[in-house]
């Protein structure tokens, strides 16, 4: 058994949704308005026939004959007894057999019904009122009244007219959605056609045309174009990352792979044991390269760890006794300062503040850890160039090196800041190169927002 196909479209959707809506509307409406005008037709007529056969009954009672009574309203009378003999009729009904043989039961007094005869060739309908008379001349009778029915109740003229105009209303209304949705899509298809351009040349630099009217689809034209910036930018540091990364496998793999074919063409031109030193420098840090781009792309992919209570002096101390630097390391840490993080990535991120600050100081490296209002901040200094006012933003970019810092032998990668600032951004924190309070060396500014929970 097949399924029923549905349009594909939203237009086709919604408009098949009205109709239907509109139909069942249209159809309950027509239903409940011919059942009422009908109703209210009958019992007009009802009220009308009643009236007269009443006025004839009190005629009757009084003696007065049927044939002189009015017939302005209702033109059928009779007076007929109980065996169904017509005693006495109006001069329409005169020769005609009786109206009716219905009699009330117990102690009713009137009697409705419709009844149908073939009169003239053709089948009709009427409506009769009977009232009993006990104390006519006639004795215990029956005065009926009866009118034809209505071509209202007899033919479907009303259902036929209300059929034909819900018909047109519905076509109408249909129609309207159809329209009405087209227009409001219309927009929306332009930007699916001109995102398909854009796919098709891959051309991140083309935006939307914004819509005339201020309304949501503009709305949404500016969403979509925001996307897009966004998307170019992001395919413009993933190119650039890409070339970079490229760039600094390429240069110790190069040298790798030199060392050791000429070990290889001239085993006895050096030691065994020095090319295997210089080989494994560059294994090194082709293995801190990738280790680095590693915790990138996982930081990029927004994977939280879990997270505990850190005691910032705590941490601080302990990563500083944990690994040897080159120069001294003052520490200036206030105790119970908390924040919520995770331990491994806090470690990285101070590991590279620390290498960084090694690498480029005189003497000596400070380390200062407190608090300001809300915010837990840890400050590295040390004593040496220092970073360039107009350079403090680019030296947390990927693979950014000062050129004071370009030199193989420094041993940095590039990456160690980039990824302290992304750590920081990812416990909620901010990392940001400030002025020096000495006015010489480079200081590196933490702030985390700190925990009411100690740890």
């Amino acid at each position: 058994m097949l399924a029923p196909r549905y349009p594909r479209s939203i237009q086709g959707r919604a408009t098949l949704t009205a109709f239907l809506i509109f139909a069942m509307l249209l159809g309950v409406g027509t239903l409940a308005t011919s059942l009422t005008v009908r109703a209210e037709v009958r019992q007009e007529t009802v009220d009308s026939v009643a009236a007269a056969a009443q006025e004839a009954s009190k005629a009757v009672g009084q003696g007065k004959p049927v044939s002189t009574l009015p017939t302005d309203q209702v033109s059928r009378l009779q007076v007929v007894a109980r065996d169904g003999r017509v005693l006495a009729a109006s001069p329409m009904m005169e020769g005609e057999p009786a109206i009716s043989m219905a009699w009330p039961a117990g102690d009713e007094s009137r009697v409705d019904e419709t009844t149908c005869t073939t009169s003239g060739g053709r089948w009709r309908c009427f409506i009769t009122v009977g009232y009993r008379q006990s104390g006519s001349p006639y004795g215990d009778v029956m005065i009926y009244a009866a009118r034809p029915q209505p071509p209202v109740l007899s033919n479907p003229i009303v259902e036929a007219a209300l059929a034909v105009l819900s018909l047109i209303l519905l076509v109408l209304l249909t129609w309207g959605v159809w329209r009405t949705v087209g227009r409001i899509l219309e927009p929306v298809r332009r930007i699916r056609a001109e995102m398909a351009e854009i796919t098709d040349t891959s051309d991140l630099s083309r935006r939307m045309t914004p819509c005339e009217r201020e309304d949501e689809m503009q709305e949404l034209t500016r969403t979509v174009n925001t996307t897009l910036e966004r998307l170019e930018q992001a395919v413009e540091v993933q190119r650039r990352f890409a070339s970079d990364a490229s760039h600094e496998l390429r240069t110790p793999l190069t040298g790798l792979r030199t060392k050791l074919e000429l070990a290889l063409a001239d085993p006895e031109a050096e030691e065994p044991a020095l090319t295997m030193r210089s080989a494994l420098a560059d294994a090194e840090r082709l293995q801190t390269i990738v280790d680095d781009l590693l915790m990138l792309a996982r930081l990029d992919a927004g994977v939280r760890d879990s997270r505990e209570q850190i005691d910032l002096g705590r941490l601080v101390a302990g990563e500083v006794k944990r690994q040897p630097y080159r120069h001294k390391v003052l520490l200036r840490l206030k105790p119970d300062v908390v924040v919520q993080g995770n331990r491994i990535q806090l470690s990285r991120l101070l590991t590279n503040l620390l290498a960084n600050a090694d690498r480029h100081a005189t003497d000596e490296v400070e380390v200062h850890v407190g608090s300001e209002g809300d915010e837990a901040v840890l400050e590295v200094t040390d004593d040496g160039l220092g970073i360039p006012a107009d350079q403090r933003d680019r030296v947390f970019q990927r693979f950014t090196r000062l050129d004071a810092a370009r030199s193989r032998c420094a041993g940095g990668t590039g990456l160690g800041l980039p990824i302290a600032r992304d750590i920081a951004s990812a416990h909620q924190g901010r990392l940001y190169a400030a002025d020096s309070m000495t006015g010489h060396g480079a200081r590196l500014v933490l702030r985390l927002p700190l925990s009411d929970v100690p740890a």
